[in-house]
């Protein structure tokens, strides 16, 4: 081997050890970085040249030709970086369930720092004192105060709770439109980590670290699934969807509902649409939606991972009243916020219509048949005579209701054929109380529901005259005061027959209602947090022993360095040698 090829394998070794202490620079200077992983240098011999070859020897003659940086490598493991986004997933699906829970705690907990209990306990306060008096008009207005102010602050609450859904439903648009952005970026960080390692010599190692950072922050938001190609290209899965796919992002969708304004994320390429003159498109959406939100949540069917879908489950699909519960409560038990608007609307409807119900009986309404005029019967209707400035009733003698709905009256008047004392058919007009029609939860049944005919909080009202002028209940039959009546109000408060939804059986009064629902919403929230707490201990355990593997340890890049600057001035102590054994014999054979 001359003494040129020596300074070659010695220049080799300086270029190398150089080369090792700047990753090793370079890991040291992001210990802090996050996303970044840690690299790790390869060495290896450059081939051997080969001077003789004798087949009786052990081996042929050759000489070597130094070493070289061959490769930079990130130190990952692909089952951690898998189980970790996906119990990253699952985290932020409870974290966002948890916070919607404690949301509704703080809604029910407090109204302007005056808890709605207090309304439930005036209103019921308020009856008692009318039992005492009840032709007392002082207790009759605070009566009707009372009822206005429990509608009021209940219709706050529910207020307060649509508030919320709207403001679910702009992180879900922000939501997609970030997720959306992650498809972009790792779209572009696909093509550039292509062309810088097309030719297998350099590794685009920090690209790669910003390409898993956004696939670390994109599985906190869906379930996603991920797999690299031999050009180093990624590959995004969501829900089971092609997101990212070759040179193409799937973007993601967004229809609105005309009623609600609600935002339902959807793959445009699998929907059906008809297209508009000026261009624009109409969509069907049905069956292109990216989350089935019909699944049952369940840990073991993975249906509870990333905080997109569980905005969409908290914020649900409309505003939901006490009709859910009787037409479909299956439909929104799933959502926290829905839930609770028909729950907590169920309170309020069952307070308006069992206090309806007793003034009706007081005001002299009774199931009876009728016959009308163009002779349609009218069986088992809720109905009495007219009674211009009777008693519990409207001048123009309708029934008085406290709770009177916006839309559309709660008695209609008809003329109805009755025989009278003589046996003969007469006319009379009658007051015909208008029953809710609900409809059907099925869509493809013709049976629509009607809100406008409902005694929800959306479509209630304390009577405006009987707002006006109190008084007009009276609790006086001609001489007497109407105790009867009053009392019936005030057992009206302590009537154990109700129940918050079909799946409880423990019946309740309207306090005890109240009470069971604000236990419900804190149940929910300590098992919310509970499952959130393990689950975050879950990606925290995941989370250490991925940055065992990916993470910089000082410790042992400063022994890396040692020993890369050891090698590096080994390698110039060695060229040193050569280039004074080379001076020695220059200037020997000068001579």
């Amino acid at each position: 081997m001359s003494l040129f090829s020596s300074l070659y394998i010695g220049a080799s070794g300086l270029q190398t050890s150089q080369n090792a202490l700047n990753t090793t620079a370079h890991n040291l200077s992001n210990a802090d970085t996050k996303g970044y992983t840690r690299q790790q240098v390869q060495q290896a011999s450059r081939p051997y040249v080969t001077l003789s070859t004798n087949p009786h020897a052990v081996s042929n003659y050759q000489t070597g030709l130094g070493t070289f940086y061959s490769n930079v490598k990130q130190v990952r493991n692909y089952f951690l970086d898998k189980t970790f986004r996906k119990e990253s997933g699952r985290s932020m699906f409870y974290q966002v369930s948890t916070e919607t829970m404690e949301e509704m705690e703080s809604l029910l907990g407090e109204l302007n720092k005056e808890a709605f209990q207090t309304t439930m306990s005036d209103l019921w306060s308020s009856v008692q004192e009318l039992v005492k008096t009840p032709s007392s008009s002082v207790c009759q207005g605070l009566f009707v105060q009372r009822a206005e102010e429990f509608l009021e602050r209940s219709a706050h609450i529910y207020d307060s709770l649509c508030d919320y859904q709207d403001n679910l439903n702009e992180k879900i648009r922000q939501k997609v439109n970030l997720i959306n952005n992650y498809g972009k970026q790792i779209l572009e960080l696909n093509d550039r980590i292509r062309n810088i390692e097309v030719g297998g010599i350099e590794h685009a190692n920090d690209l790669r670290d910003v390409r898993n950072q956004i696939l670390d922050e994109l599985s906190e938001l869906a379930d996603i699934n991920f797999s690299e190609n031999i050009y180093g290209d990624v590959s995004v899965q969501i829900e089971g969807v092609d997101f990212v796919k070759d040179n193409t992002c799937f973007e993601i969708g967004l229809d609105v509902d005309e009623t609600t304004g609600f935002y339902t994320p959807f793959w445009p390429l699998n929907a059906k649409f008809t297209e508009r003159e000026d261009g624009t498109r109409d969509y069907d959406i049905r069956g292109a939606e990216v989350f089935d939100l019909s699944l049952e949540i369940s840990t073991d069917l993975d249906t509870d991972i990333g905080g997109l879908k569980a905005m969409m489950h908290a914020r649900g699909d409309h505003r939901a009243d006490y009709t859910d519960i009787e037409r479909d409560y299956d439909a929104v038990s799933q959502s926290v916020i829905m839930n609770m608007q028909a729950e907590f609307d169920q309170l309020v409807h069952n307070v308006a219509d069992k206090l309806n119900s007793i003034l009706a009986g007081a005001a002299g309404v009774k199931t009876m048949d009728l016959t009308l005029a163009d002779g349609t019967v009218l069986r088992g209707v809720q109905a009495c005579e007219d009674e211009p400035g009777g008693y519990m009733r409207h001048e123009d003698g309708s029934p008085i209701q406290l709770f009177a709905k916006i839309t559309t009256p709660g008695y209609q008047k008809v003329t109805a054929q009755v025989t009278d004392e003589n046996g003969q058919l007469v006319e009379k007009d009658f007051w015909v109380y208008q029953e809710e029609q609900l409809g059907s939860a099925d869509p493809d049944k013709n049976d629509p529901m009607r809100p406008e005919t409902v005694y929800s909080l959306k479509n209630l009202q304390i009577d405006p005259e009987l707002k006006e002028s109190p008084s007009m209940l009276g609790f006086m039959k001609g001489t007497t005061e109407d105790r009867e009546t009053a009392e019936a109000l005030s057992n009206a408060f302590t009537e154990s027959i109700y129940t918050l939804n079909p799946h409880v059986k423990k019946t309740c009064t309207f306090m005890e209602y109240y009470n069971d629902l604000v236990n419900q919403v804190a149940n929910s929230g300590y098992a919310f947090r509970n499952v959130l707490a393990n689950q975050q201990n879950t990606v925290e355990a995941t989370s250490n022993a991925r940055e065992q593997i990916i993470g910089v340890s000082s410790d042992e890049e400063l022994s890396n360095m040692i020993r890369f600057q050891n090698a590096y001035n080994a390698s110039s102590r060695y060229i040193n040698a050569i280039s004074e054994m080379l001076e020695h014999v220059i200037s020997a054979l000068g001579r």
